[in-house]
């Protein structure tokens, strides 16, 4: 995987994921009668427990879980999972979906996917696990709770089958500012080039003003991963402090009125901030600093996305 200033990121190629679960290794807490944790991983979607073709745990129990290990770590784009159609359904409600490298309390700990809320009986839903880039070797589902039974009739786990750094799509597109001083042009920020001393001409300057904002136009609308940040090092670097990222077409208010991505709440010695987006899709980025009166400097802004029309939904 690649990364870049600590963004990992992916490209998926146009071709159908490959559902890992197939060639993965289940078990679960407990298992009753037979209904090994396999049953959930056979690549049949049969929803009749009678069949034999679910996994079931011993019923009654705290926190019941199954546990699927892929072998090796996947960029996880989707989990879709299949409920018990002969009876049941509603104890599928409240289970968690858990995705990770960590055994710890076997595997129960590490992030959330996703909750279910309910799957109709006999039903597949699809779940996306933080925008179709969450990595992780084992996934887990876990019904928290006491007097709890698990069943699963199936699980499938679609990867990402190629990894390539997204693009900067920032790097020397058009770009405007609510001012500038100090010859801090715009387009410095999408130059290339980071250094934060400001002499070096690498960053832009606002002048000290009400809500000062930077845009930069993308030129056609995409899904965008990430934006990383570079601030100035040699001076005022708490400028940057309350600075908000904007994604979206409109041009309204200079488009600050699109769906924020991110806020940079405080420094923490940090010299570079990387917000992911979740490919929120968007034809202008805008940075800017909601106060009565403040300055706005930029050392480069660089934005991940994919290339123009490509999408996540193919892949789901």
């Amino acid at each position: 995987m690649a990364e870049k200033n600590g963004v990992f990121v992916v490209l998926f190629q146009e071709r159908p994921l490959p559902n890992v679960a197939l060639k993965g290794e289940a078990t679960q807490s407990s298992t009753l009668s037979g209904a090994a944790a396999s049953k959930a991983i056979d690549g049949r979607r049969n929803s009749y427990y009678s069949d034999w073709f679910c996994s079931h745990t011993a019923e009654g129990q705290t926190d019941p879980w199954w546990r699927l290990d892929l072998r090796q770590t996947f960029v996880i784009v989707s989990i879709k999972v299949t409920n018990r159609g002969d009876c049941c359904a509603e104890r599928l409600d409240g289970a968690e979906i858990r995705v990770g490298n960590s055994l710890q309390n076997n595997g129960n700990d590490n992030p959330r996917c996703a909750t279910i809320s309910h799957i109709r009986a006999g039903k597949t839903s699809t779940y996306q696990c933080d925008g179709g880039s969450m990595e992780g070797r084992f996934v887990n589902v876990i019904i928290p709770g006491k007097s709890k039974t698990l069943t699963l009739c199936e699980v499938e786990v679609y990867v990402a089958p190629a990894v390539q750094p997204l693009l900067n799509v920032a790097l020397n597109k058009p770009t405007a500012q609510s001012a500038v001083s100090m010859g801090g042009s715009a387009s410095r920020a999408v130059s290339g080039c980071s250094s934060g001393v400001y002499k070096h001409g690498c960053c832009t300057h606002t002048a000290q003003m009400r809500d000062p904002w930077w845009r930069v136009d993308l030129l056609a609308v995409h899904k965008v991963g990430a934006v990383t940040i570079f601030n100035r090092v040699d001076c005022c670097s708490e400028r940057l402090v309350g600075v908000q990222i904007r994604i979206g077409n409109s041009l309204e208010h200079n488009g600050m009125k699109n769906p924020r991505c991110g806020v940079i709440s405080s420094l923490d010695g940090k010299k570079t901030f990387t917000f992911q987006c979740n490919f929120m899709e968007g034809r202008y980025v805008t940075v800017m600093v909601p106060a009565a009166s403040k300055v706005l400097t930029l050392c480069e802004v660089e934005v991940y996305a994919f290339p123009a029309g490509m999408t996540l939904e193919y892949y789901v």
